[in-house]
């Protein structure tokens, strides 16, 4: 069984991360299940990157330290969340433009 290389499976969405995080944007997939997304730190400051089920989840989210996900900066990496899910993200200082593409593979 070999790795497939990320398939695109939605539009990408982009957000500009600072110390107030910005209303949350989703990243809808093209796909019933489709829960992989490719996630850009285009900054050079690292984002709390949150998320959930609602823009105010992922709000919340990014609101904590603990419940984010930290993104290193100008890191490319593809994670794993639910399908169609809503992103946003804060900085302690600085601001970072964001990219998430909804899709498959690694």
């Amino acid at each position: 069984m070999g790795i497939n290389a990320f398939t695109k499976l939605g539009n990408t969405i982009t957000f500009t991360a600072a110390s107030t995080a910005p209303t949350a944007v989703q990243a809808a997939s093209s796909t019933l299940g489709g829960n992989q997304y490719r996630i850009i730190n285009n900054g050079s400051v690292t984002v709390f990157l949150g998320y959930g089920d609602s823009a105010s989840d992922a709000a919340n989210a990014a609101a904590n330290v603990a419940t984010s996900v930290p993104l290193l900066p100008s890191t490319d990496e593809i994670l794993s969340f639910r399908p169609n899910a809503f992103f946003t993200g804060k900085t302690a200082s600085g601001t970072a433009v964001c990219y998430i593409t909804p899709g498959d593979g690694l």
